[in-house]
């Protein structure tokens, strides 16, 4: 017996209510659907329809099996359209919604190479840090940062995402050291506009601590943040990838090295979003391992 071809037989006589019109729907002979499904039953012990009436009714266990039958038969289709789609030639408009620091340092630097290997894609990029309604913009994939709400959007992780507390050498120099989280309550804390609140979270061995902040300067753009800490003005929460270099350089100090510090709690990580559809594009499958692999393991801010 064709299993597959058995349950696909049962499934369409059971929604159709008889034998012959699921063969007529399955282009497959009356007596082949009623040998189908006795073979189906001598298979599982039980019997699948009541025959009791002139249309097909489901017995308890031919209900249960049914609905069983119809997730195996959708993920079969589901893994055949997505093993198909990986032959498609990645074509057409890919539309890319990108945060705006990040964008610019990592993500539009890639795109030469990315534009040379696919040279059927053309890439339209909105640069925001906006959380934008991808469905709505029409776009086809975002990068997002830090912690991932919960949505319909479907998302790969691509690299961790970091972030260090720090401050200038000048901004120190007149400052108490720091020795716990909670001491950052008195300095002045430069803040991200558009972080959920006005927290910072920090995270050691298990002990989890949420510090309220207060300062003199808030920007909706990273880099302006990364600006106004090298300039000696407070403690900025910086992500790794924009505060790498100056870092390693000494132009700014990390403090607090044996704490996780973050904007808001939760898996912090790099993240491609798009969204749900029953076969990812290939344009866009190509575009998330491509950015992937550019970013490096480990990330190559993080190296």
């Amino acid at each position: 017996m064709d299993y597959l071809a058995a349950i696909r037989l049962f499934v369409r006589a059971l929604e159709l209510g008889s034998f012959s019109k699921a063969a007529v729907d399955c282009g497959a002979k009356v007596s082949s659907v009623s040998r189908a499904v006795a073979a189906l039953e001598a298979d599982l012990g039980v019997a699948l329809f009541n025959r009791s009436t002139r249309r097909l009714n489901p017995t308890e266990a031919g209900g249960d099996f049914y609905e069983r039958a119809v997730r195996i038969l959708a993920e079969v289709e589901d893994a055949r359209q997505q093993t198909a789609a990986l032959n498609g030639r990645p074509q057409g408009l890919l539309k890319l919604n990108l945060p705006g620091a990040f964008g610019r340092r990592h993500v539009v630097p890639l795109l030469p190479g990315f534009l040379a290997a696919y040279p059927d894609i053309r890439i339209e990029a909105t640069l925001t840090d906006a959380t934008v309604n991808l469905i709505e913009a029409g776009a086809d994939v975002a990068i997002r940062i830090s912690a991932l709400p919960d949505s319909s959007l479907i998302a790969k992780k691509l690299a961790p995402h970091r972030r260090v507390l720090c401050a200038s050498p000048a901004y120190l120099a007149v400052r108490a050291p720091l020795g716990h989280p909670l001491e950052i309550a008195r300095e002045n804390c430069l803040g991200f506009a558009l972080q959920p609140s006005d927290r910072w979270f920090f995270e050691r061995d298990g002990e989890r601590i949420e510090v309220a902040v207060k300062g003199s300067f808030k920007a909706n753009d990273s880099e302006a943040l990364l600006d106004v800490a090298l300039a000696g003005l407070g403690v900025a929460l910086l992500p790794t990838w924009l505060a790498g270099a100056v870092l390693r350089d000494g132009r700014l100090i990390r403090l607090l090295p044996n704490w996780t510090a973050g904007l808001a709690p939760g898996d912090r990580a790099i993240w491609g979003v798009y969204p749900p559809k029953k076969i990812l594009s290939p344009k866009v499958r190509v575009f998330l391992d491509h950015i992937e692999a550019g970013f490096g393991r480990p990330a190559i801010w993080d190296r």
